[in-house]
């Protein structure tokens, strides 16, 4: 699998804006979707919102208006820029790429996930 290396998660007041990345890694050929899932504790994990390669993106209904997810296919980065954070934010959230790489000299598909970053959000 193609590795996924996040960042950017912490802890802020609610109101406020954390900015994650996901940075893919490898000889990747193409990367059809990159998302965003999170994982509340006490709850299984869910999609926040997905960037699909020709520019359409999809979010869940309960972040539309303050999260935004963008590329940068030059560098295989997602990022998504989180505004107006609520504690119901809270969680562990996991970046998701679907795509094709190089392995063992073969155009392989890949479904690889990150080791999720923590983000906090305190009233």
């Amino acid at each position: 699998q193609v590795p996924l290396v996040e960042s950017g998660g912490g802890l802020v007041q609610a109101g406020g804006s954390l900015r994650l990345s996901c940075a893919a890694s490898g000889i990747i050929f193409s990367i059809d979707v990159m998302g965003w899932y999170r994982q509340a504790p006490g709850k299984e994990r869910e999609l926040v919102g997905i960037h699909i390669n020709d520019g359409r993106t999809n979010y869940t209904e309960s972040v539309k208006g303050r999260f935004t997810i963008s590329r940068d296919n030059a560098r295989n980065t997602v990022y998504l820029q989180m505004n107006s954070l609520k504690p119901e934010d809270t969680g562990v959230y996991f970046c998701n790429a679907q795509g094709s790489h190089l392995l063992a000299f073969e155009r392989r598909p890949f479904d690889s996930w990150g080791q999720g970053t923590q983000v906090t959000v305190s009233s």
